[in-house]
């Protein structure tokens, strides 16, 4: 007798049925994808098509990722989707479930559709089984979020529950307020008096501009600037950057264009006369901003350069009415950007059970937290080790 472990261990691709419900990304229409995330009803940045078909396409480990589609019930509107890879990829662990897939940024809330978000988080899991999975393990998701409320509502109606497997509260901006006031609120007038008095001595390298690249003809020389910074610093030392792996490279040199050709990516700089000392990518989708990253020239450290952008950035954004919030894609400790950013909520990874009563899901729920222990102690040792 086949027993749940083999019967999970199954892979469900070898059923036409499952490979009809997971379809590659790039089997997706591209206008039903742009509209839908015009629509949806909590933003992602990076699941907006140009940015996950990039990463998708190269980035490393992060390639030929599936989808799981669904439509409203003319079949003609996308009203739901949800970037995904099996279990097995994501960590090895051989059950059937579905786990989201990473966009490089560290926001996976799927795209749901505002005017029928119900049916479109029923429609998912729904979908979701017929590919043969017992669960979805929904990974850096806003659990507050509206995306994430949609599955709670579908999941208590059908008698589930989903399960926290692991959450971090995250730096936010209310980009809605008065820049200079939220600054002075946030850091006061001794810590900000001191920031200008850097800046002023930086200003002996020459006039300090900020400036912000959006037209496709001004971002490639400012992405490739940014490239360099990020290379320059300890991501570079520790071979984390972005230009360090060709498959990486090749991602955002897509991705960055493709997005600004939509107002939807922004590089800003930080200049000290000709010379960038620090540099972020900025995406835009709705009225939301996340800050992807930031590159920095290590030699200007003593200025706070990577401070001194995020200031600017924050006046930049604040003064913008086309902007509400900014995600800062950052860790739950990140020591700059969470002293100017007082905004919080909470992101985590969610295991949603598909059917009620289900053995296997039990399984998948003791895999994951073995997992997350195991990364758990490895975080504490590697943080151990820097200090």
């Amino acid at each position: 007798m086949v027993d749940i472990a083999q019967q999970a261990a199954i892979n469900p691709a070898t059923d036409a049925g499952a490979a009809r419900a997971r379809v590659p990304l790039t089997a997706i229409d591209p206008g039903q994808w742009r509209a839908l995330a015009q629509r949806a009803v909590e933003p992602n940045g990076y699941y907006l098509p140009p940015w996950e078909l990039a990463v998708s396409a190269t980035a490393r480990g992060r390639t030929k990722a599936s989808a799981l589609p669904v439509f409203d019930s003319s079949s003609t509107r996308l009203i739901g989707l949800m970037p995904v890879i099996s279990l097995w990829r994501a960590w090895k662990i051989p059950l059937p479930a579905l786990v989201s897939a990473h966009p490089y940024g560290t926001l996976c809330s799927p795209l749901i559709d505002r005017d029928a978000p119900i049916e479109a988080a029923a429609s998912l899991l729904q979908r979701a089984r017929e590919a043969g999975a017992h669960a979805l393990v929904l990974n850096d998701v806003a659990l507050d979020g509206a995306a994430m409320n949609a599955f709670k509502q579908v999941l208590s109606r059908d008698g589930l529950k989903p399960r926290v497997l692991s959450s971090y509260i995250r730096a936010s901006l209310d980009a809605t307020q008065d820049g200079e006031t939220l600054l002075r609120d946030a850091l006061g007038t001794k810590k900000l008096k001191e920031l200008r008095r850097l800046r002023h001595r930086l200003e002996e390298h020459g006039p300090v501009t900020f400036d912000v690249a959006r037209r496709p003809d001004e971002i490639g020389p400012a992405l490739e600037a940014f490239l360099q910074l990020e290379a320059s610093g300890w991501k570079g030392k520790r071979g984390t950057a972005l230009v360090q792996h060709a498959g990486d490279a090749t991602f955002v040199r897509r991705a960055v264009p493709a997005l600004a050709e939509t107002a939807q990516c922004e590089i800003i700089t930080l200049r000290a006369g000709a010379t960038p000392i620090a540099a972020g990518i900025v995406l835009r989708h709705q009225d939301r901003a996340f800050f992807f990253k930031l590159g920095i020239d290590e030699r200007f450290a003593r200025y706070s350069p990577g401070v001194q952008l995020t200031l600017d950035l924050t006046r930049h954004l604040c003064a913008d009415p086309a902007i509400a919030s900014a995600d800062s894609t950052a860790g739950s400790d990140h020591p700059m950007i969470n002293p100017i950013w007082r905004g919080r909520f909470a992101i985590g990874d969610v295991l949603v059970p598909l059917r009620r009563h289900d053995p296997v899901v039990a399984l998948i729920h003791g895999a994951l937290v073995g997992v997350n222990a195991v990364h758990e102690t490895a975080r504490r040792m590697v943080r151990r080790l820097r200090k």
